[in-house]
């Protein structure tokens, strides 16, 4: 393919994703292929000689389509929102174009000077501490991550490093095997499984700290876990919070576990994945109050704010802590302007080496949106799911099970987990709306998330009302088996 026929090809494929995006609602959310079905529809290995590129495109809707779940209609209501807009597909594009590997400033100084300053400016927009922001002369800082779970993960193992080389000073007689094996990492009994992935990956212990009523961790309950490990003679090292957990959007209480971590010399990490981008609203950024004890902070700009994925926005209040773990310098990545202070190599702040030039889907979402249409994006959201919660407590056979908060909200019928587990299972094989369920203590209960960029009160009704027909006839057949026995 030469730039003449990709000129031509690049209009068809913009003209095929722009008339998928606008047609989406037309297409079946769920798809109706079971486990296997691709590889009898294509050769068995790769073909010797070229093919042209309209075979290929032909196979997209015959072979691709048939398979895929429609993250993006407005009928998907599941996990949690996938972010996209056309400028960060129009900036993907252009990241593509370039092509650099933007490891070191000197690999490709844009991509690196760039990320830092929109990390500064997405700071701003949440109202981040300033201690946090690159800024000219900041200790701080922030980069793009591929995911929450790598944000995570590079805090634990940076948290890991400073313990170690801190209690070794302190009890040189320790060896760093003995201290590794003392050392002990918190989370709330409702975090993200990738916390404890973390740990696991980390090689540590990891304890969970029960969650109260409303889901989430408060002081005095952490307190508890640490006196007890502590006379135990472990060496609690790493804290994480979460705002906005997954299975039912809780708020972790900031305010009561800051000190105690900052006190306790606990390195405390906030995950906001979903909830961070809310943030940007003044109405909600009291959610973020009690940051500024916090040592890194975490949300998904590919989550809520129409970044599509991969970008993954983590700061830290001390660079060199995240630097002083990772930092290898062979003689083929070191280059004469690393020591002037004035530049950031992003390979010491993440697990690969490469990265893609991933802050041009925040400069062109940022710039085309602005402030303002992004908080209308996010407040949109909240009043869908505020409208779907008013649907379900109009029904009294329905309950809600936690206070909804932004754009998550989690129901069920009243009645058993298997009736629940049932009505789940009729919504997802009718596969008009696509949902995903949690626990919440002993319940079974089925979250309904607010996602698509392109959703409408239209589609809250249709969705309530075709959860609420599949309710009346579930609980009839439901009664009949139940008078049969």
């Amino acid at each position: 393919m030469d730039a003449a026929e990709f000129r031509k090809r690049g209009k068809e494929m913009v003209d095929y994703v722009a008339d998928y995006l606008e047609k989406i609602e037309k297409r079946q959310v769920f798809p109706d292929v079971e486990p296997g079905y691709l590889r009898p529809l294509i050769a068995d290995c790769a073909p010797q000689d070229p093919e042209s590129f309209d075979k290929v495109f032909k196979d997209i809707e015959k072979i691709i389509m048939p398979g895929v779940t429609h993250w993006h209609s407005p009928y998907f209501f599941a996990y949690f929102p996938a972010a996209s807009s056309f400028p960060a597909l129009l900036a993907d594009m252009l990241c593509g174009g370039i092509g650099c590997v933007g490891f070191s400033w000197a690999a490709s100084p844009a991509c690196t000077e760039l990320e830092t300053v929109m990390l500064d400016w997405l700071g701003k927009m949440v109202n981040l501490p300033e201690e946090f922001l690159a800024g000219k002369d900041g200790q701080g800082g922030g980069v793009i991550q591929g995911s929450a779970s790598e944000a995570t993960l590079i805090a634990l193992l940076a948290a890991r490093t400073k313990t170690i080389r801190r209690v070794q000073s302190e009890k040189p007689e320790l060896t760093e095997t003995e201290i590794m094996g003392r050392l002990v990492a918190y989370a709330s009994d409702q975090a993200h499984s990738s916390v404890e992935r973390a740990a696991l990956i980390g090689a540590v212990k990891i304890k969970n700290v029960p969650s109260d009523d409303t889901f989430s961790v408060c002081g005095s309950a952490l307190k508890k876990v640490l006196d007890e490990d502590k006379a135990a003679g472990l060496i609690p090292f790493f804290f994480c919070a979460t705002l906005g957990t997954t299975p039912c959007c809780s708020f972790d209480k900031l305010l009561e576990l800051g000190p105690i971590c900052n006190k306790e010399n606990i390195w405390m990490h906030i995950d906001a994945a979903y909830a961070g981008s809310a943030f940007i609203c003044p109405e909600f950024r009291h959610l973020l109050n009690g940051v500024e004890f916090a040592d890194s902070f975490n949300f998904n700009p590919h989550k809520w704010l129409l970044v599509n994925f991969d970008c993954s926005a983590m700061w830290v209040k001390k660079r060199s802590d995240i630097i002083g773990a990772f930092k290898l310098e062979p003689l083929y990545l070191q280059h004469h302007h690393q020591e002037s202070g004035l530049v950031t190599d992003y390979r010491h702040w993440q697990i690969p080496l490469g990265r893609r030039f991933r802050s041009l889907k925040l400069w062109f979402v940022l710039r085309i949106y602005g402030v303002k249409g992004l908080q209308e994006h996010i407040r949109k959201h909240i009043r869908l799911s505020h409208q779907f919660e008013h649907l379900v407590l109009q029904d009294e056979r329905f309950e809600i099970c936690a206070e909804v908060v932004l754009g998550l909200v989690c129901f069920r019928l009243k009645g058993s987990n298997e009736l629940n587990e049932a009505l789940l299972k009729s919504i997802n094989d009718a596969k008009k709306i696509h949902l995903v369920p949690c626990h919440l203590r002993e319940k079974f209960v089925l979250r309904f998330a607010i996602c698509s960029r392109t959703v409408e009160s239209t589609h809250i009704k249709f969705a309530w009302q075709h959860i609420s027909q599949l309710a009346t006839d579930l609980l009839k057949t439901w009664e009949q088996n139940h008078h049969q026995q």
